[in-house]
């Protein structure tokens, strides 16, 4: 697992794409980035939050610095698989990541129970055992998957570009070992875009998303996913509840 970075620090921008302007979009892609080794990958996560939603409520409210705890496995988990538990920081449109590797089983122990993992990074581990004492009662909030294909630059390997479609999430039965099925957040035809980079966006792409008219959002999934559990707390919501709670969320 050592190949896995543990701490970055870059700017993320999300754009909400149709399937036609993604097949458009990767035609011109592949003349400057190469499909991700793995292709498309099942993502799995688990968002954690105090009982009364402290830190989505305070995240939706777009304050210049903003954080998350999550758990992310690459695929439905077994016992032994290794995940991530990551903290994710944004202030001023900059994006910081502190993750640690473990198995999932060692995951649940640390992040329910307080078990420290034995081999971890101590700089990072310290981060989120702070982030943990400023969140007492943090637990699991929701569970969101999505299907992911990645891209990364030929020339510039820190310049990535991921589509998430199908996006789905559940609010009972947690436990990402029971696979990852859920109530869909977006609809069918659309993915979301996130573009990932140190620095300035390459000029062929800025002109791209011009020319194809593709803008920024504030798009985010856990946030779309609270308001309608908020809304509809069954977690099987309505085409209008979802359409309006995605509203709320995106800057359209």
């Amino acid at each position: 697992m050592s190949k896995y970075k543990a701490v970055f620090k870059r700017y993320e921008k999300k754009y909400i794409v149709t399937s036609s302007q993604k097949e458009k979009l990767v035609e011109t892609m592949l003349d400057y980035m190469t499909p991700d080794e793995y292709g498309q990958s099942t993502i799995c996560n688990i968002y954690f939050d105090t009982p009364d939603f402290r830190i989505i409520r305070s995240s939706i409210e777009k304050p210049l610095f903003k954080e998350k705890l999550r758990l992310r496995s690459y695929g439905v988990p077994e016992r032994d698989s290794n995940v991530f538990v990551e903290l994710k920081k944004k202030y001023k449109g900059v994006v910081y990541k502190r993750r640690i590797h473990m198995s999932y089983v060692d995951s649940l122990e640390y992040l329910l129970k307080g078990v420290c993992p034995e081999k971890a990074n101590p700089q990072v581990l310290n981060e989120i055992n702070y982030f943990l004492s400023v969140y007492p009662g943090i637990r699991p909030a929701v569970s969101l998957f999505y299907d992911r294909t990645a891209y990364y630059g030929k020339t510039d390997r820190e310049l990535r570009i991921t589509f998430d479609s199908n996006i789905r999430f559940r609010n009972k039965n947690l436990d990402l070992s029971k696979g990852s099925d859920g109530s869909s957040l977006l609809d069918e035809e659309k993915s979301i875009m996130e573009i990932k980079c140190i620095g300035s966006m390459p000029l062929w792409l800025s002109a791209e998303l011009d020319r194809m008219e593709i803008f920024p959002t504030s798009f985010s999934k856990y946030g779309s996913a609270y308001r309608i559990m908020m809304s509809e707390p069954d977690d099987k919501p309505s085409e209008e509840t979802k359409e309006v709670a995605i509203k709320e969320v995106v800057n359209i």
